[in-house]
């Protein structure tokens, strides 16, 4: 087992909000609370049961990945291949690369482990390999070598401790560097989603830096980081390792002034009750000031077990954003507003109301907007409105069409 000492960390964390007791969050604590909506039995069964096992994650102190890792090699030849498609609607071919069993970093809301990290982290040593076996199936000289991606990595940080003190992240670019060179004409792309710091871009290995590879990679990768809406205290008690925001507009910047793609940002997850215009603009302006010209919003999405955890987080510092919070997601009508997993998200109308009142600002500055096929029509969304490819060339993801030309 290898310990390590966190890129970042933050000096507010889960166990060290004050005077804060985990609740049972039942039918007595939502009226008490002011919620108006009315949840079904299920759901307030599973609102109790999800608090129930959190105040006990809480006092056993396992709400936070411990800062260690397990570094351990793969056979390259059983890993299961994967297509990053979790709606079934993607138009877009993109394959996974996923060289971590877990995840540092530690996101409370996780869409992989629904904020749940007792998991011992593993990570994949020689994960490069099967890499270089994708690579070569997929883009060999007997493949039809059409237009696709490589995202890196949505089931863990791409650039997280156990990736770089190791190298695996290193290695890994250094393959897409080298099917490169034997295959300039190569339809392949790497897109890369991270919440990665400037520091995360400057980890070496061999004398070469993260942000060193992805220059050589440049014609051929596009960086998104990716941000949330969301109060900045709350933020770093849900992502107890992740860099903060400021950081991640310098590694933006980094990768800008390297001449790589960065302009795009994954903006997830939004905070609904959050999202006044005082919010949105302050947000966006910063992101604009930075050069990002596009974005692809997610709302905070949660099965009901981790929304009491969620809610109870937010409450700690302000009860009316809880209550909001519960109102946005609990109503009956919004029952059958899920995705992959069964996770919740807010009220199908409130949802349209916050992208509107974001994207009205957003256009004010020459941002584009990729929201993908399946949410605009959960949500009913004309593709007048948002076209598939936008006026910046992105779609779907975020992913930047303009590279392949």
């Amino acid at each position: 087992m290898n310990c390590f000492e966190p890129f970042y960390s933050h000096d507010r964390n889960v166990y060290g909000l004050p005077g804060f007791e985990p609740q049972v969050i039942d039918d007595r604590y939502l009226k008490e609370l002011g919620v108006s909506a009315e949840p079904s039995e299920d759901t307030l069964s599973a609102l109790r049961n999800g608090s129930l096992v959190f105040a006990k994650r809480y006092r056993e102190r396992l709400l936070i990945p411990r800062p260690r890792y397990s570094l351990a090699d793969i056979d390259p030849e059983s890993i299961q291949k994967e297509v990053h498609n979790y709606t079934g609607h993607c138009p877009t071919l993109t394959w996974e690369v996923n060289p971590v069993r877990g995840c540092g970093v530690g996101c409370q809301y996780c869409l992989v482990s629904d904020g749940v990290h007792e998991q011992e982290l593993t990570a994949w040593n020689n994960y490069h390999l099967y890499v270089r076996r994708l690579l070569e199936e997929q883009n060999g000289p007997e493949s039809e070598n059409k237009r696709h991606y490589y995202y890196f990595s949505p089931k863990t940080e791409a650039f997280q401790e156990a990736t770089l003190l190791t190298g695996i992240a290193h290695r890994i670019l250094r393959e897409f560097i080298a099917h490169f060179d034997r295959f300039p004409q190569s339809q392949a792309r790497l897109f890369i989603a991270s919440k990665a710091g400037a520091k995360h871009l400057m980890a070496e290995d061999g004398g070469e830096t993260i942000l060193d590879l992805f220059a050589r990679l440049k014609d051929r990768m596009q960086f998104n980081t990716s941000v949330s809406i969301m109060p900045d205290a709350f933020r770093d008690i849900l992502e107890p390792y992740a860099a903060p925001l400021s950081e991640r507009m310098a590694a933006v910047r980094l990768c800008r002034g390297a001449g790589i793609p960065a302009d795009s940002a994954l903006v997830q997850p939004i905070i609904t009750p959050w999202l006044t215009q005082e919010h949105i603009e302050a947000f966006f302006n910063s992101l604009s000031d930075n050069g990002i010209i596009n974005y692809k919003p997610e709302f905070l999405t949660a099965c009901p077990e981790n929304l009491a955890m969620l809610g109870q987080y937010l409450g700690a510092f302000d009860m009316e954003l809880e209550r909001q919070l519960y109102d946005d997601y609990l109503m009956p009508s919004n029952a059958g507003h899920r995705k992959q997993r069964g996770r919740i998200a807010p009220d199908k109308g409130r949802s349209v109301e916050c992208l509107q009142h974001m994207m009205k600002y957003t256009d004010t500055l020459g941002m584009s907007v990729s929201i993908c096929y399946w949410v605009r029509m959960q949500l009913g969304i004309s593709e007048d409105l948002i076209p598939l490819v936008n006026r910046n060339g992105f779609q779907c993801l975020g992913y930047q069409a303009r590279l392949f030309k």
